[in-house]
C-alpha cells in the first residue's frame, strides 16, 4: 500500500479514536481529542502532498481519501449532536448530502470520468471544518477548569445556541447549494449513469 492511502486508511483508523477520547470524563483526554482531530486532518493535506508530489495517485486512493474526510467530519458533527451542541437535522443534511457527492465523484473517478471540484465546494468544505474546529476547540477549552474560570463569559458567548445555530444553518444552506450545482453540472453523467443501470 502506498504512502498516502496508508496515511489514508489511519485517518478512518484514528476517527473512533477521536470520538472516545472526546467523550471521556478526563479533560486531559478531551484535550487529546483535539490533538488527534488535528492530526487526522493533517493527513489529509500530506497524503495528497506526497500523491502529487511522487506521482501516488492510484484509483484506490481517489476513492477512499474523500470517503475518509467526510468520515471524519460526519463523526465530529455527530459528536457535537450527541453533546446537545448543534442540532441533529442541520447535520443529517449536511452528511447525506457529502455522501451522495462523494459517491457519485468517486465512481465517476472510478469509471475513470473524474469531476472537478468547484471553488464553491471547495469554500464549502473549508466553512464546514472551521465550524468544527470553531466548536471543539471552544468544548474542549470550556473543559479546562482554569480556562473556564478565566473566559466562561466569552465561552458561553461563543458557544450559545443561537451563535452555533446560525453557524450551522449556513453550512448547511451551503452544503445544499453546491450539492444541487454538483447535480445540475454533472447532468450528463448522471443521466448516462441512470440509462445504465435501467
Amino acid at each position: 500500500m502506498s504512502i498516502p492511502n496508508s496515511l489514508t486508511v489511519f485517518r478512518i483508523l484514528l476517527t473512533p479514536v477521536f470520538v472516545v477520547l472526546l467523550f471521556s470524563d478526563s479533560v486531559f483526554l478531551k484535550q487529546l481529542s483535539l490533538l488527534v482531530y488535528i492530526v487526522a486532518a493533517l493527513t489529509d493535506w500530506y497524503d495528497g502532498w506526497v500523491a502529487r508530489k511522487y506521482g501516488y495517485i492510484t484509483r484506490w486512493g481517489r476513492f477512499l481519501d474523500p470517503l475518509a474526510d467526510k468520515i471524519l467530519s460526519a463523526a465530529a458533527l455527530f459528536s457535537f449532536v450527541y453533546l446537545r451542541l448543534i442540532d441533529g437535522w442541520l447535520v443529517w443534511i449536511i452528511v447525506l448530502r457529502d455522501f451522495l457527492i462523494t459517491g457519485l465523484r468517486s465512481y465517476a473517478e472510478w469509471t475513470d470520468r473524474p469531476v472537478v471540484t468547484s471553488r464553491t465546494a471547495q469554500a464549502k468544505t473549508f466553512g464546514e471544518f472551521v465550524v468544527i474546529y470553531y466548536i471543539l476547540i471552544l468544548y474542549v477549552a470550556d473543559a479546562i477548569p482554569p480556562f473556564r474560570q478565566e473566559f466562561g463569559v466569552w465561552i458561553d458567548t461563543l458557544m450559545h445556541p443561537l451563535v452555533l445555530f446560525g453557524m450551522m444553518l449556513l453550512v448547511t444552506l451551503s452544503t445544499l447549494g453546491t450539492g444541487i450545482m454538483y447535480l445540475i453540472d454533472n447532468r450528463k453523467f448522471l443521466y448516462e449513469l441512470y440509462r445504465g443501470r435501467s
